[in-house]
């Protein structure tokens, strides 16, 4: 059997289960139920320092 024969069987066998698994444990990671809080927190970060309307001073009148 040549190289590019047993690589070829080789990846279309175990590489193909293994990356399989890997998807599932990226998937029952990302959406375990204790991450709920952290993906919130980060959705959320980019509004951390934005200042409300309200937050804002008049500007002054200088002359």
């Amino acid at each position: 059997m040549e190289k590019y024969s047993l690589l070829r069987e080789f990846a279309d066998s175990w590489v193909l289960l293994a990356l399989t698994l890997f998807l599932l444990g990226v998937f029952v990671w990302a959406f375990r139920p204790g991450s709920r809080s952290v993906h919130q927190d980060a959705a959320n970060m980019i509004f951390r320092n934005e200042e409300k309307p309200g937050d804002i001073p008049p500007p002054s009148k200088e002359v």
